[in-house]
């Protein structure tokens, strides 16, 4: 029996215009009353779902890609910050190319470059009232637990070979998240599982996105929307419809977590 489901939201738990429809808002509230944990999953740090969480009823999540995980508001205890000297690279070669960067605390989002279109560009496609503000020297005065690099997708090679010790995952066509190399989605979740005595079989995860292979692998049941992109979906146990079609709550009624009497699309 499946203890916790995690969603991802941008492409999994929210449709284009990143709005939660009415019958995956009630597929929670039915999940959450039969005892099954309910935690987000995602790429966002959480000060960027912040309305989401709080229109679903959820406060326990995995964020910054695994890096920063809180269960019912507790922060549950991870080695996952990117170290100062890591940073240090990514400045070094990020400027010599020319690309920006953002840095991730679990307090604020901030930028190298100021109002620089492609960051703004990036965050507007997140329906995100808020542009990163100017702090060149954050990343040497805060825990960074993700960062972003602003390249196309021809130039992502020269970073993987330069800096092995992290990982990079484009998100957006101009962006990556920039990571440790040993953090991921599947690295924050074994935490929070860890954290609840639960095991890798109990859980389930919804997601779409490159940065979602590693949980979908690791869990019991990974389940790859409809849209998701085509590398994902081997990696599932099974695939859904899409995050326009409730692919959500399709999956969660074949996985026999739902029961009739919560909507359920066509």
């Amino acid at each position: 029996m499946y203890k916790i489901v995690f969603l991802d939201i941008d492409g999994t738990l929210v449709n284009h215009e990143k709005r939660v429809s009415e019958g995956t808002k009630q597929a929670i509230k039915q999940l959450k009353q039969n005892g099954i944990e309910v935690a987000l999953a995602t790429g966002r740090p959480p000060y960027h779902f912040t309305d989401i969480a709080e229109e679903i009823g959820l406060n326990s999540f995995v964020s910054m890609n695994g890096a920063y995980a809180c269960y019912q508001g507790k922060v549950i205890p991870q080695k996952s910050e990117i170290s100062k000297d890591l940073l240090e690279k990514l400045m070094k070669h990020s400027s010599e190319l020319g690309h920006p960067l953002t840095f991730s605390s679990h307090l604020k989002t901030v930028s190298n470059h100021k109002d620089h279109p492609e960051i703004i560009k990036s965050f507007q496609d997140l329906k995100l009232d808020y542009c990163p503000e100017y702090q060149p020297q954050f990343w040497k005065e805060e825990v960074i637990y993700q960062a972003m690099v602003y390249c196309k997708q021809h130039e992502e090679g020269y970073y993987h070979e330069m800096i092995p010790e992290l990982t990079f995952t484009r998100w957006h066509h101009l962006s990556m998240d920039v990571m440790s190399a040993d953090v991921s989605k599947a690295s924050g979740i074994k935490a929070m599982l860890e954290y609840l005595g639960f095991s890798a079989k109990e859980a389930v995860a919804f997601g779409d996105g490159l940065n979602d292979k590693e949980m979908l692998t690791f869990v019991g049941m990974g389940v790859a929307m409809g849209n998701a992109h085509d590398e994902i979906k081997p990696y599932a146990n099974m695939v859904t419809k899409s995050n326009e079609e409730d692919g959500i709550v399709h999956a969660l009624y074949e996985l026999g977590l739902l029961t009739k009497n919560c909507t359920r699309s066509s």
